[in-house]
């Protein structure tokens, strides 16, 4: 018997809460098959099954609040003996919100003297959690709207913040008034909400734990993007490739040359990963930054990598990830070139043991040839963990992803 369990973000989450199970008890699952959705402080994901057999049973209800790496549902392989009943249901409590938890479909009607006097017993209606964005939920507490009536558009139903702002026009709440206007204020600095307290809880374990080093490289890309345009004018807009391809396929081989960079610094040992899970920063609308993975992207050829980059990025900004690209990341590639940005100088995602940064891509003086002329750069910089690697083998590694980039054929 086999146990799908909360799975870990990070090394500072603590839990997450279940919203929905897709699968009930007696469905087949294969490996990668959503079973089920779950919201951290980071993110909304789509849980998956990594193993193959029969859901035996689903351990948690929806809507409770559960430890990482707490069981969550059973999966019985084709053969093996089901497990014995349990004596009673499992279930996990949620957290203590303002808000009720849901109650299980089996649960016991709750007392009378727990509701209004004037509601019979029968009459009450089932408590559900409403699928919904951490940006829709605090609009919608600031406006003082109960989600339960609204319609989401969202993916898979849920109330995301354009289901909430036009709601605030007609709401009954709010009292039509022939006033005039009130000027415009100011807008508010964004409060700090989960996911800056998820990133700066990572951050600054990082930069207390992790003694740093730096290195920076300026790379000519004027063989790269000569090949870029001579193959994008053959195709259409949306398949067009963009520079991001080739340098997240450059880093992803450089690992090759220096493979220590590839892997975690767990119990205060460093542990290797065979495989190259690249790590990339995605900022999202509603403020703060993902860093899903692109899986296997050593072994991607560079038109797949593009396929797989356009919807990594489109499926987290609507919150639609799935557990393992979230899980698995073996390094972190982040740029800050869309923002103008010449060089960035990253924080080590724990427990990762490097991360790479990259700037806009602009034309500098480069001397070629004994001749002084324009060419597009871009700066690659490194921060890697001083207690796997040193400044030795970083420079390698900065020098093989500026070799890769000078033949983009061959990539």
């Amino acid at each position: 018997m086999t146990e799908i369990r909360m799975p870990s973000l990070g090394a500072d989450m603590v839990s997450g809460t279940l919203l929905e199970w897709k699968v009930a008890a007696g469905d087949r699952v294969a490996r990668g098959t959503i079973v089920g959705m779950i919201e951290t402080e980071k993110a909304t994901m789509e849980l998956e099954s990594f193993v193959e057999g029969e859901i035996e049973a689903l351990l948690v209800e929806p809507g409770a609040k559960v430890a990482v790496g707490a069981p969550l549902a059973r999966v019985r392989a084709a053969g093996e003996p089901a497990a014995p009943p349990l004596s009673a249901p499992v279930r996990t409590a949620p957290a203590p919100t303002a808000q009720a938890a849901p109650a299980a479909p089996t649960a016991q009607p709750a007392p009378a003297a727990a509701r209004p006097p004037t509601m019979p017993a029968q009459a009450a209606p089932p408590t559900e959690r409403v699928h919904s964005s951490p940006a829709a939920r605090k609009r919608a507490r600031e406006l003082g709207i109960g989600l339960g009536n609204l319609h989401g558009t969202g993916p898979h139903g849920a109330i995301v913040l354009r289901d909430v702002v036009p709601s605030a026009a007609v709401s009954p709440a709010a009292p039509v008034s022939s006033a005039a206007p009130a000027p415009p204020r100011r807008p508010s600095p964004p409060s700090a909400g989960p996911i800056r307290d998820a990133i700066a809880a990572a951050m600054a374990r990082s930069k207390r734990e992790i003694p740093h080093y730096y290195l920076s490289h300026t790379i000519s890309l004027k063989r790269a993007m000569t090949w870029l345009g001579e193959l994008n004018a053959h195709r259409s807009i949306q398949d067009r490739m963009v520079p991001a391809a080739l340098l997240l396929r450059a880093t992803a081989l450089a690992l090759w040359d220096v493979p220590e960079l590839n892997g975690f610094w767990i119990d205060g040992a460093y542990r290797p990963s065979e495989e190259v899970h690249l790590g990339t920063a995605i900022a999202l609308r509603t403020g703060g930054l993902i860093a899903p993975a692109l899986l296997d992207a050593d072994d991607k050829s560079l038109d797949q990598l593009m396929i797989e980059l356009r919807d990594l990025v489109g499926r987290a900004r609507a919150g639609r990830l799935r557990s393992s690209e979230l899980t698995a990341a073996t390094i972190t590639v982040t740029s800050l070139g869309d923002r103008g940005c010449e060089a960035v100088w990253p924080v080590i995602n724990p427990p990762q043991v490097a991360i790479v940064g990259f700037g806009a891509i602009l034309e500098r003086a480069w001397v070629e040839g004994g001749a002084v002329a324009p060419h597009p750069t871009v700066v690659a910089t490194l921060a890697a963990d001083h207690r796997v690697s040193d400044g030795h083998r970083g420079g390698l590694f900065l020098a093989a992803i500026d070799h890769l980039l000078q033949e983009p054929d061959k990539l």
